[in-house]
């Protein structure tokens, strides 16, 4: 009787706990028809930079977060949504992809893109590519039309020969700006060591991650990686999983220090610990930021699958804007914004 009683127990707990998984599961969470969210990078920027570039960099993140809001909105994927909001940075000098791409220890501008879709595990990535305009778009063109993930220098430049991206010279990269940063930092002048003191130097990169009404969510970054980055070097952009990382839960895209960020895999460490754990987003982010890099290493973006969204730094500043189906809203630049 005794032992009867035992295994009597063990099966009531047994369901008990099985009750408790499944109305965890199911618990239900509510769950907005869209969700956006992107970054223009995340470092050092003075709180008291000029209010002109300051309210320049507002107006573009604004200008980025409509362009992708509108897809979403109009029932539009959030492929379509992250590569076109995507573009719209790469095009924009302000920041470090495409056309405003940093420069190499060479004086060279050499790019870096990766796109993910989550519900499919599928995922495309470039590196080191030096004539192709939106790189973003050369990226997804590996996703769709390749059979495989991850193209480098030539290789790219030769995939790219035959898709349908759009390339230019060399010379569309060096914007002047940019060019004459890359000579004072060669130079051992100008605004370096208030740069290094805060890694603002490794910091730039664009990204952009999105979950559209059909419950599809797809991560996305760009790059013109690290200043003065020496031949050959790869960051996190293109890895999968450290500086881009999508799947069924959540999409997560990264800024900041590039070897830092690949050497904890952090997107897929905050997917992970969100899936593993069974935890909140802004848990799993607040993990990442707070516990698992040191500070002024890098920033993130991340949405789930239910349109949460958490953006994060712990760099002092990162440019960011938000958008939900509920009319959320936010542009941001210093993590006190």
């Amino acid at each position: 009787m005794k032992i009867l009683n035992v295994f009597t127990a063990i099966l009531l707990g047994l369901l008990l706990l099985t009750c408790t998984n499944i109305s965890k599961e199911t618990e239900p969470k509510e769950v907005k028809e869209w969700a956006i969210a992107l970054h223009g990078g995340a470092g050092y920027y003075p709180e008291d930079a000029p209010e002109e570039r300051t309210q320049a960099y507002r107006e573009a993140l604004e200008e980025a977060l409509s362009i992708g809001s509108k897809i979403l909105e109009d029932g539009g994927s959030s492929l379509d949504a992250v590569e076109q909001t995507i573009q719209y940075l790469e095009n924009n000098e302000l920041f470090n992809a495409g056309r405003g791409a940093v420069f190499t220890s060479e004086g060279k501008n050499e790019l870096d893109a990766a796109i993910m879709d989550g519900n499919n595990l599928n995922a495309g990535a470039i590196t080191g590519v030096t004539t192709v305009k939106n790189p973003i778009s050369l990226a997804r063109k590996v996703m769709e039309e390749s059979d495989h993930v991850f193209f480098a220098g030539d290789g790219a430049e030769q995939f790219a020969d035959q898709t349908s991206v759009e390339r230019v010279d060399q010379e569309y990269f060096k914007v002047q700006s940019r060019f004459e940063a890359w000579q004072r930092r060669n130079a051992g002048t100008g605004m370096i060591l208030k740069e290094e003191a805060n890694n603002g130097w490794k910091m730039g990169t664009v990204g952009c991650v999105a979950v559209d009404k059909d419950g599809n969510i797809v991560a996305g970054t760009s790059t013109g990686g690290m200043t003065n980055k020496k031949f050959g070097r790869v960051g996190d952009v293109p890895i999968i999983g450290s500086g881009t990382y999508a799947n069924e839960l959540v999409a997560v895209s990264a800024t900041g220090w590039g070897e830092k960020i690949m050497l904890n895999v952090s997107a897929h460490t905050l997917a992970s610990y969100m899936k593993f754990k069974e935890v909140s987003l802004q848990e799993s982010m607040d993990y990442l930021v707070g516990e698992v890099l040191n500070p002024r290493e890098a920033g993130f973006i991340a949405v789930d699958k239910y349109g949460n969204i958490s953006m994060e730094t712990n760099t002092g500043s990162m440019f960011r804007a938000a958008a939900d189906s509920d009319g959320k809203k936010e542009i941001g630049i210093w993590s006190n914004d």
